[in-house]
């Protein structure tokens, strides 16, 4: 047992290696789709195409958590010297989808499953169009042989994998597409089982010959369509043809001489900023990690800053979100006036707010390429399965993302047509002196911002490889994974005492595995500035592997 100061550090002798190299590094949390982003790499293949290979080969393996009915997000360094690039790959509400239509229906709320949880257009296709055509070398084809691959001659089904089917089989009867492919012969599909999913490889094969326009103009958007009228669904022929990724500047903010990056609004990455802002004001090193300082700091930071966030992340192009003033040196001093180390701030007296809807689908993604080009990408279809509704003939699931929206009136991210909603998945960067330092993100709702600032502060303050910051003792404080109490999951891998410490301080304290999924599924990849090697790690409570050569 490794000690210091009387804290066990077990967890520094990591379950596997962090992976290095020098002449490119890729992580996922699938391993077949990690060698997929590998492969193409070797074939001289920039950072981001290595990516696209990865997130199809995940909408493949884990479609449960991917899929070409979902969104994207993604941060991109590239060589040519233009800074960070943020591709916001989220599409809109339907034209058709308004407040209204849900009101005459009798319901208060969107649906959390079904078409009218579908309500807005899958943006992930277009967004790895608008990568290819910035930063493509290979043909667009090349990208997709092994998601084709997979499709057509099938994969085994991984024990998570398998368990996620068979914890959802009475959703997945209910759509006879969904069936088709999860429940074959009225089954849960079981750990080894070979998948074979012809129809996706048919979706696949129009968009590796037809690109983007495939399927928001050809085949495939005609399928969509149809099926979704044919089962009440709202979106249309224009919506598809409409859609389009936005391309921009990242919202940044300084971290300890680190510049960290993130997506603008509609995205929450905006908390991961205002929680670091407040992480910068204490010696985190003189509290020490594993420590109840720690936990109980990044609990209460969690906390103050998602009051704020949740007050004002919606589509920026429908609301005015003061995002400078929510990252000002004046709003981290007020945040940290609410903040004390003896005691947690009490949780009924935050700020009523909405009840906000997590999930714990979503797939992170990372990969660097042999010149140092860097991508951080982010791909979900929302809750496990989505929406949980397959359009006939396509093989995939369309995202449930438009269930997110409100449908009160004075809600910041009130329905609207046209309109993005709040988006809880995001991928972050972090860049010393104009270059790439670390990729970072994991699945899992409220959790991503607090997994965030767990893994950047345990390189960055503690000193940790990215293998040793994945796998050591993670929490998460929050409404997650639907649940209703607002409190402090810790893995049992935490002391007792530690967590005696915290309920004393008022934490409202929940165990968790010792290995807990609720922590999401992490991946990260750090560059050593002074030797320029890639240390690259994937995490255990995921499917994942990382490599690097």
């Amino acid at each position: 047992m490794k000690e210091q100061n009387g804290i066990c550090y077990d967890f520094l002798e990591t379950g596997r290696p962090v992976m290095q190299g020098t002449n490119g590094a890729v992580t996922s949390p699938h391993y077949l789709a990690t060698q997929a982003g590998k492969d193409v790499l070797k074939k001289g293949g920039h950072a981001v195409e290595g990516a696209i290979a990865i997130n199809s080969v995940l909408c493949v393996v884990y479609p449960h958590m991917a899929g070409l009915g979902g969104d994207l997000f993604a941060l991109v360094s590239d060589k040519s010297g233009h800074g960070v690039k943020a591709f916001n790959g989220s599409g809109r509400s339907g034209s058709e989808v308004t407040r209204d239509i849900f009101e005459e229906r009798g319901l208060d709320s969107i649906p959390d499953r079904g078409t009218l949880a579908a309500n807005t257009v899958p943006g992930t296709v277009d967004a790895w169009w608008e990568l290819h055509q910035q930063y493509g070398r290979l043909s667009w084809d090349t990208l997709f042989e092994q998601a084709i691959q997979y499709a057509e001659e099938g994969f085994p089904v991984s024990e998570k994998f398998s368990r996620f089917v068979h914890e959802k089989q009475d959703l997945l009867k209910q759509y006879p597409e969904t069936a088709k492919v999860f429940l074959p012969d009225n089954t849960p599909l079981k750990t080894g089982d070979i998948l074979k999913q012809p129809d996706l490889a048919w979706a696949f094969n129009q968009i590796a010959q037809n690109g983007r326009e495939a399927f928001y103009e050809g085949e495939i958007a005609k399928k969509v369509i149809d099926s979704l009228r044919k089962n009440d669904g709202l979106l249309n022929e224009e919506d598809f043809k409409a859609h389009q990724t936005t391309v921009e500047e990242p919202l940044s903010s300084e971290y300890r001489g680190y510049t960290v990056h993130q997506l603008k609004p509609n995205t929450q990455g905006i908390g991961t900023l205002m929680m670091l802002n407040i992480l910068e004001e204490y010696d985190l090193q003189k509290i020490g990690d594993q420590t109840p300082g720690y936990y109980h700091l990044m609990a209460e930071a969690a906390k103050i800053a998602f009051t704020y966030r949740d007050q004002w992340v919606t589509d920026p192009e429908f609301l005015s979100v003061p995002m400078e003033d929510m990252l000002s040196a004046r709003q981290t001093q007020t945040m940290n006036e609410q903040i004390t180390m003896d005691k947690a701030f009490p949780v009924e007296d935050l700020e009523e707010l909405p009840e906000m809807k997590t999930n714990r689908d979503t797939t992170f993604m990372s990969v660097v390429d042999g010149e140092g080009n860097a991508v951080s990408l982010i791909q979900s279809i929302f809750h496990e399965f989505g929406s949980g509704f397959i359009p006939e003939g396509c093989g995939f699931l369309l995202q449930n993302r438009g269930s997110f929206f409100s449908l009160d009136k004075d809600h910041p991210n009130t329905l609207e047509p046209g309109k993005r909603t709040f988006h809880t998945i995001i991928p972050a960067m972090a860049t010393k002196d104009g270059k790439p330092f670390m990729l970072f993100g994991s699945m899992g709702g409220e959790g991503q911002p607090q997994t965030q600032c767990a893994l950047f502060t345990r390189v960055v303050d503690f000193g940790y490889n990215i293998q040793q910051a994945i796998e050591a003792p993670r929490w998460l404080f929050g409404r997650t994974w639907g649940e209703a109490s607002s409190s402090l999951k810790l893995e049992a891998r935490i002391s007792d005492s530690i967590i005696q410490t915290l309920k004393d301080r008022g934490h409202e304290v929940e165990y968790a595995e010792n290995y807990s999924q609720q922590m999401g599924h992490a991946q990260g990849i750090v560059i050593d500035p002074e030797t320029n090697v890639y240390y690259a790690g994937a995490d255990p409570r995921g499917d994942g592997i990382a490599l690097s050569w």
